[in-house]
């Protein structure tokens, strides 16, 4: 009796020894900054934190992200056939369907963005993006005929697609394939970034594949800013061209230089312009987007890079857009800031990095070819 009584007493101490460890496991604070990552979206996000926390807080914190990732998957993902996106994608023409807040907000943006670009940005192009191979019809990567591309071109257009926000309904007004990927990412960053904050995170920064949201700083005590890439674009190894330092801002990069695929000699570009149905092709390879929400820079970001240097300039200047383009001039390239770049990151930091500032009158002329001024004189 006695000996059972100690192997009791025993196994007793064993289990409270165990779960102490397991408590003093999950209590240990960690090295700032902390940092979580994973896959997402067929890319990667990474989120630094650089308040204190400890094992436990960081693993119900990168819980709460990944939640936060999924519940966006669900919602408007065009690879899922389970997704809020599909259903709405495969609901009868001209029904209004009721949509979460999540899909709405993306619809209502992406619907702004366009009529503000002219239709250089459109998300009823899915149609278009799968005939061009980069959808999830997962098509052999061919050219498409002209006939092809003329039939699928005359059914997409943003008067397809109607959008009432009050109602919290949307309706297909035609046969297209809404895809909202240009636009989903920055919404999703936007996302993990509000979770942060509502958990009470104060200095973080947040990468979903290239799209970015900065908080806070990364050192809180010495007041260091976060510093992000801007990345040279080229298909080979990721380098910086330009290194930022951002606070409380975010920035969403589109580029024409990684999805591509090559026919006959060719390189196509995964970025469409809607209006022609066909890949870019102009000079212009990168635009960052810096913006308060990460759902519109993305949407302007895929626009500006659709209008090219000159339009996309002029439309930044019009908008008040805060925006970085790269423009290929032979093997190098320059570097091109709107004034509202300029304003919100100081003269000094782009002379420095060797950034030229469009004026707008540049932009105009670069867009139009013509000096008003000029042409008043010789009227």
């Amino acid at each position: 009796m006695q000996k059972r009584l100690s192997h009791t007493l025993i196994g007793a101490l064993v289990l409270l020894l165990a779960l102490a460890g397991c408590s003093s496991e999950s209590e240990r604070p960690l090295e700032s900054p902390v940092r979580l990552d994973g896959g997402a979206f067929g890319s990667f996000y990474q989120v630094s934190i650089a308040d204190p926390l400890t094992q436990g807080e960081a693993q119900t914190l990168e819980a709460g992200i990944e939640a936060q990732l999924d519940r966006v998957d669900q919602a408007m993902s065009t690879y899922r056939d389970d997704s809020e996106l599909t259903a709405f994608n495969q609901a009868p023409l001209g029904e209004w369907q009721p949509l979460s807040n999540a899909l709405i907000e993306v619809m209502a943006i992406s619907q702004s963005v366009a009529e503000a670009s002219g239709g250089a940005f459109d998300v009823t192009i899915g149609g278009l993006v799968n005939l061009w191979s980069f959808g999830p019809e997962a098509r052999p990567e061919e050219v498409p005929s002209d006939a092809v591309l003329t039939a699928r071109l005359a059914q997409i257009g943003i008067d397809a697609l109607e959008v009432d926000i009050q109602a919290m309904q949307a309706r297909r007004l035609r046969d297209v394939f809404v895809d909202l990927s240009a636009v989903a990412k920055g919404h999703a960053t936007d996302q993990v970034a509000a979770y942060l904050e509502q958990q009470g995170v104060e200095h973080y920064l947040v990468n979903l594949g290239g799209d970015l949201v900065a908080h806070g700083y990364r050192d809180p005590e010495e007041e260091t800013l976060w510093r992000v890439g801007i990345e040279v674009p080229e298909d080979g190894p990721q380098t910086a061209q330009h290194v930022l330092p951002l606070a409380d801002i975010s920035v969403a990069t589109s580029g024409d230089y990684r999805n591509y695929f090559e026919a006959e000699g060719q390189r196509y570009s995964h970025t469409l312009d809607p209006r022609s149905g066909t890949p870019i092709t102009h000079g212009l390879a990168s635009v960052s987007v810096f913006h308060p929400s990460n759902a519109w820079a993305d949407a302007w970001a895929t626009a500006l890079l659709v209008l090219g240097e000159a339009e996309g300039m002029t439309l930044a200047h019009e908008q008040d857009l805060n925006v970085l383009m790269l423009v290929r001039e032979g093997d190098t390239w320059r570097s091109l800031a709107s004034p509202a770049f300029a304003q919100f990151f100081g003269q000094a930091l782009l002379e420095e990095l060797g950034i030229e500032v469009a004026t707008a009158k540049e932009a105009t002329i670069n867009a139009t070819g013509i000096d008003e001024n000029v042409s008043k004189e010789r009227g």
